[in-house]
């Protein structure tokens, strides 16, 4: 008589606890996977454009700053950064998108320009131009020569598209007019 080298296996069959028991372990690793993220970096993101500031100031660095942003147990993390005099004063004020550091998922930015007094004081945030609350994301901050603040922003078309699948692109513009911030109306919005 001769044995097979593979042992006969016909009377193992998959059972509901079978798939019972991967379905926890697959939960196990995800949970475990969102908890075990490395640190977030420090360091400071380059400038997505331009710095426009005077060589007699230096931008205020919005790492020291606490931002308006509800984050719960995770921090505020500033993606992008520019720098220029938008206020026409002579010293530089830097713009600055944020969000809340979620370990999954991609959460809203907010824009916000960042300001420090004239004595060199600490630096504050002095005017929001995009609330998280909008849904927005900002793919590019920059600083023009006229102090000018452009971004491009990705949103979405209705409360019924999915947070994943941002279905518009907003070209915005801000310029500082009478003691504010004043929105130039933004571009044609197109689908992505």
């Amino acid at each position: 008589m001769q044995h097979p080298a593979v042992p006969d296996l016909s009377h193992t069959h998959t059972r509901p606890i079978h798939w019972v028991a991967t379905a926890t372990a697959v939960a196990a690793v995800v949970a475990l996977s969102s908890v075990l993220q490395p640190d977030a970096a420090t360091a400071a993101q380059p400038a997505t454009g331009p710095k426009t500031a005077p060589a007699h100031g230096t931008p205020p660095d919005p790492a020291a700053v606490a931002f308006p942003l509800e984050c719960g147990p995770v921090k505020a993390v500033v993606r992008k950064e520019a720098s220029g005099d938008l206020d026409g004063d002579g010293q530089p004020e830097t713009v600055a998108a944020v969000h809340c550091d979620a370990p999954m998922g991609t959460p809203p930015d907010g824009v916000y320009v960042v300001t420090r007094g004239a004595d060199g004081g600490k630096p504050r945030v002095v005017a929001t131009l995009v609330d998280p609350k909008d849904r927005h994301t900002v793919t590019e901050l920059t600083v023009d020569g006229s102090g000018a603040v452009r971004a491009t922003l990705l949103g979405y078309s209705s409360a019924d598209v999915p947070s994943c699948c941002p279905d518009v692109t907003d070209h915005a513009k801000w310029r500082w007019e009478n003691g504010a911030f004043v929105s130039d109306a933004p571009s044609q919005a197109r689908t992505v």
